[in-house]
């Protein structure tokens, strides 16, 4: 993706093609030429022309373990960068070198407890995408990584050249870093195909009633077999589901727009904003206010 970003503004000339980056694995031993680069570099990670940014990946013989990487020497070499960012595991990576302490920060949802038991003095959000607090970047697992490196090519490249590498790669454009670690649909898990299709119809228009009659047509079964259906295969009931994808839905249009809660909760199904308020407070224990504040800080 950083090489695609240096593709991008070198062919528009706005930057020159110079300057080195430094990618770092938690299980590779860093050598004092790496430290002397880092200390020299305009631009860490890769070969590219990219602004100083410094990488570490997931440590490969396992969460927080390291059969080379001394976290002393890491934390070297990250004073000198100007960026520090940690993938899915890679925070405990950063985290034993001192460098989370005090700052908010997120991994894998599986390893969030465990890195906030080892790391009391992090501040340990487990449902973030990413999280970028100062120069001290961290993210969670697979796509969420992407999600980070986009963010930081917009940062510093501004956001149609971050458009671009999205076009390129064929991506969506990234998410902000305040949104959630989990799909409500997925969740959910349904076994059937009939009921998968209810659950898409009720995906696809959020802003209608849905009431059981309306799914179970759908799903090709009586409400009364529906409800029992439905039940069954996702543990809940049609009602409590509906209102997880209202939920989802909302909290992303909360997060990743300037909506008005009003239109916010319109748009997604709720019958007002305090609806979707009290919606809020069952599913997330924070008002929607909030969760746009926490989308702002986080971004």
């Amino acid at each position: 993706m950083l090489e695609n970003a240096n593709t991008d503004i070198t062919s528009k000339n706005k930057l020159e093609a110079e300057g080195k980056v430094v990618a770092f694995s938690g299980d590779t031993a860093p050598c004092e030429a790496m430290v002397r680069l880092a200390k020299d570099a305009d631009l860490l990670i890769h070969e590219c022309t990219f602004p100083e940014s410094f990488l570490a990946h997931r440590a490969k013989s396992g969460v927080g373990t390291y059969s080379h990487t001394s976290p002393l020497e890491l934390g070297k070499i990250a004073t000198r960068a100007r960026r520090v960012a940690g993938l899915c595991t890679g925070a405990f990576v950063l985290a034993d070198a001192g460098l989370l302490d005090g700052r908010r920060a997120t991994t894998h949802w599986y390893w969030a407890e465990v890195l906030q038991q080892r790391h009391p003095l992090a501040h340990v959000e487990a449902d973030r995408i990413y999280i970028a607090d100062g120069p001290v970047w961290t993210s969670a697992g697979m796509t969420a990584e992407l999600d980070l490196a986009l963010a930081l090519v917009e940062k510093d490249l501004g956001a149609e050249t971050a458009r671009s590498v999205a076009r390129r790669l064929v991506m969506h454009q990234r998410r902000s870093g305040g949104q959630s670690q989990h799909s409500e649909m997925l969740e959910l898990a349904p076994k059937s195909d009939r009921i998968q299709q209810a659950l898409e119809h009720a995906r696809r228009n959020l802003s209608q009633a849905l009431s059981v009659e309306e799914l179970a047509e759908v799903a090709s079964l009586s409400p009364r077999q529906f409800s029992r259906v439905f039940t069954a295969e996702t543990g809940q009931s049609p009602a409590k589901a509906v209102e997880g994808l209202r939920l989802e839905a909302a909290r992303l249009m909360i997060e990743s727009s300037r909506h008005p809660l009003d239109v916010v909760a319109r748009e997604t199904g709720f019958r007002d904003r305090r609806h979707m308020r009290e919606a809020f407070m069952r599913g997330f224990g924070i008002p929607p206010q909030a969760v746009r504040r926490e989308a702002r800080i986080a971004s």
